[in-house]
């Protein structure tokens, strides 16, 4: 049943005001009941969604959580990057959950994440050594850097077989050089991998469509359009902590691209954000704890990647990070996540501040390596103590867990329109309408 009169959505863009990894598939999968489209905008299996369904766990790498409401088109969007051997697993899950997949839509001219792709991130990111990135593995910079080279090959591709020979010869070959040449890694069989993706553009054909045009018809229509990426800022390729992060944009912005809309169609921003902090991978993180206190974290999280399976380092909520998300996205309101992790704690810090080389700053320094210099100057408020687990009103939250959260509030300067606590759909509390409900009615006071 659709919630259209308690989640009125309108156009609006979910994002990751974080490192990613915040719990956007339980958010997205929220305002999902009242979208007629979801898009999935940027990024490919290296993002992971979590989606607790009927103590049903469903892990989502490319497919929008959206797919979980029959009436609901889920539109993977052309700025994404799809490997189709996954895509198709995904697809096989769920039906074998019983989900009605009908509603899936795949952009005709989204990249494919090739075999080759896969093996020259593994290796590179091992020739690194101790200057590695931290990537999954999963193939997605390779495939990025395909696609800015003019390099790459496109899902229409795989839909022809003169076309996916012709467009695969020169790449291929080339990759092929770099493999065994380079990596000392074993060339691929052109025509097993030509064999391999034909069988996969035979499958997906019948969900291929023409990604704008489809957008732009439902705006015509009057549809409600939720644009969802993966990652979160922090990871941005231009506005994250480079080179840690990935090869695509989560930010707010990227939706336009990623989708092929204009600025003027999206209506809200809503970010989301654990009550504390993690990330996945290298790379700096001036909260980051160590010891018994990240233990209980991840462990109470848990924090464990979707993708990966990687531990997560866990640290507070830095609210300097949170802000420049605030800025760069033109957040309008903010989901936080997991604050029942929290509960155990008889005292929470919060950054709200850094210390660089003896000078306090306020602000998000652009160079990874002042940024790897930056302390986190920290603001303690008590804990409650006690679960909120079943707490689904504000007003039944512990007065402490409530200013807590107004602090967070406050120092960001954007409402919280949505609080999570726990896995499950019904472990929600929704503050108020989070896209058309006045800021002034939200938990910003």
């Amino acid at each position: 049943m659709r919630l259209r009169a308690e989640l009125s959505l309108a156009n609006v863009v979910v994002i990751g005001a974080q490192w990613g990894d915040e719990g956007k598939g339980k958010i997205t999968d929220l305002l999902s009941r009242s979208a007629d489209v979801v898009v999935r905008y940027q990024g490919g299996v290296n993002a992971g969604h979590t989606i607790v369904v009927d103590d049903k766990v469903l892990k989502l790498h490319l497919i929008p959580s959206g797919i979980l409401y029959p009436e609901t088109i889920c539109l993977i969007g052309s700025g994404t990057v799809v490997d189709p051997k996954v895509m198709l697993s995904e697809l096989d899950m769920l039906i074998e959950n019983g989900i009605d997949i009908s509603g899936l839509q795949l952009a005709s001219n989204a990249h494919v994440t090739m075999p080759y792709h896969r093996l020259l991130d593994q290796a590179m990111e091992q020739r690194r050594g101790d200057q590695r990135i931290g990537t999954t593995g999963r193939g997605i910079g390779p495939t990025y850097a395909d696609k800015a080279q003019r390099n790459g090959i496109r899902i229409i591709d795989l839909l022809d077989e003169h076309r996916l020979r012709e467009r695969l010869s020169a790449p291929l070959s080339e990759k092929n050089e770099l493999l065994e040449k380079i990596y000392g890694v074993s060339a691929l069989n052109p025509e097993e991998v030509i064999d391999e993706y034909l069988c996969y553009g035979k499958r997906l054909a019948p969900h291929v469509v023409e990604c704008s045009r489809a957008i732009h018809q439902a705006a015509r229509n009057k549809k409600n359009i939720l644009f969802e990426g993966a990652q979160g800022t922090l990871l941005d390729l231009d506005h994250g902590t480079y080179p840690f992060v990935t090869s695509s944009n989560p930010v707010s912005g990227g939706a336009c691209i990623g989708a092929g809309v204009g600025p003027t169609l999206i209506d809200r921003v809503i970010g989301v954000a654990k009550a504390y902090s993690t990330r996945v991978g290298e790379g700096p993180f001036p909260t980051e704890l160590k010891g018994p206190l990240n233990d209980q974290l991840c462990d109470r999280g848990g924090e464990f990647g979707t993708t990966t399976g990687r531990r997560r380092r866990c640290g507070w909520f830095d609210g300097v990070i949170g802000r420049y998300a605030v800025e760069v996205n033109g957040l309008d309101c903010l989901a936080i996540t997991k604050l029942d992790v929290l509960d155990e704690l008889d005292e929470i810090k919060v950054c709200i501040a850094y210390e660089l080389d003896g000078k306090r700053i306020e602000y998000f320094p652009s160079s990874a390596e002042e940024f790897a210099r930056c302390k986190p100057i920290f603001k303690t408020l008590p804990g409650w103590e006690c679960s909120t687990a079943n707490c689904r009103q504000l007003k039944e939250l512990p007065s402490t867990a409530m200013n807590y959260l107004r602090f967070l509030a406050e120092l960001m300067e954007v409402p919280i329109a949505i609080v999570s606590l726990g896995a499950s759909r019904d472990q929600t509390i929704v503050v108020e309408d989070p896209i058309h409900g006045p800021k002034r009615a939200l938990l910003n006071s």
